[in-house]
């Protein structure tokens, strides 16, 4: 899904192309579930599940990574950038309420085999693989990461009607029927496995742990390595979204010092922090004998 990167810095020509790639999937989505319907094939309504919530992805991220640029509020002191997850989490629920109606549908038919019409089943196939097709070549040469995370799930729906195309070619020559339910159980399956891929992202950041690729230990080290710092303590790292890291830490020192040794004192730890991917910090000196309710040293 997409919507896990943010461009803070997007190209109109990236705009241009995300804008493509969500209009060719909706419209796209809504010819699936017709011909799927029409074609009584639940491995074409189980792809335009999986191509809906693309296009969710692509529309949720769309609109949030315009919201997340405004600045913080009286309401939301931090501003919008969180909103992005609420996208990936709107976008998850979807997709496995799909993904159990598609289950639901195609394991009965597992045992009952239902005719499909194989020839059109091949024909929407060919206009997925097209489609899609040229989605993939308008943002295969990406920059940003937004565009090639989106150039990736659409190789992905080349693929998977690149498996329907071959399903019914095979269904069409040979009449076997169970062809269709087996597509649908694979592909529920794989959009479920990226679901829950997503999931395992989102909540340790609504959660606010520490980001899994920032070494908190090894930052702690680094603080306690300045010559007037005596330890640390009340040491929290989390991000806003999948790429804001924030800081707040109580440093005691191991001498009183002046204002201007404290800014210049404070101005080399938040370049060190910015080197870690930390862009905000907030920190908050304590001298040798003053006292603080949060005692507890890293």
């Amino acid at each position: 899904m997409p919507h896990h990167h943010h461009d803070h810095h997007s190209s109109p020509a990236e705009k241009s192309n995300i804008g493509l790639a969500f209009f060719l999937n909706l419209s796209f989505t809504v010819i699936e579930l017709i011909g799927g319907f029409l074609t009584n094939s639940v491995a074409i309504i189980s792809d335009a599940v999986h191509d809906f919530g693309d296009s969710l992805s692509l529309g949720l991220a769309w609109y949030f990574q315009k919201l997340s640029r405004k600045g913080s509020s009286k309401h939301f002191s931090y501003g919008y950038k969180r909103f992005s997850l609420l996208g990936a989490i709107i976008n998850c629920i979807i997709l496995v309420v799909g993904s159990i109606y598609i289950l639901s549908e195609a394991i009965p038919r597992l045992f009952a085999p239902q005719e499909t019409n194989a020839k059109g089943m091949f024909l929407l196939a060919v206009f997925g693989i097209v489609v899609n097709g040229i989605a993939v070549l308008r943002t295969r040469k990406a920059k940003s990461i937004n565009e090639r995370v989106i150039s990736l799930h659409l190789l992905e729906d080349v693929l998977g009607w690149a498996a329907v195309l071959l399903g019914s070619a095979v269904m069409y020559f040979t009449g076997w029927t169970i062809i269709d339910p087996i597509l649908s159980l694979f592909i529920a399956c794989f959009v479920l496995f990226n679901v829950f891929k997503n999931i395992k992202l989102v909540l340790p950041i609504l959660l606010q742990g520490t980001p899994a690729e920032i070494d908190q230990e090894s930052i702690a080290q680094k603080l306690k390595e300045f010559k007037n710092v005596a330890n640390i303590h009340d040491l929290h790292i989390w991000s806003l979204d999948e790429e804001y890291a924030v800081l707040t830490v109580h440093i005691r020192l191991n001498e009183n010092l002046s204002m201007e040794k404290l800014a210049e004192l404070k101005s080399q730890i938040r370049s060190v922090l910015e080197k870690e991917k930390i862009p905000h910090a907030t920190i908050e000196f304590e001298m040798p004998d003053e006292k603080c309710v949060f005692e507890e040293c890293i």
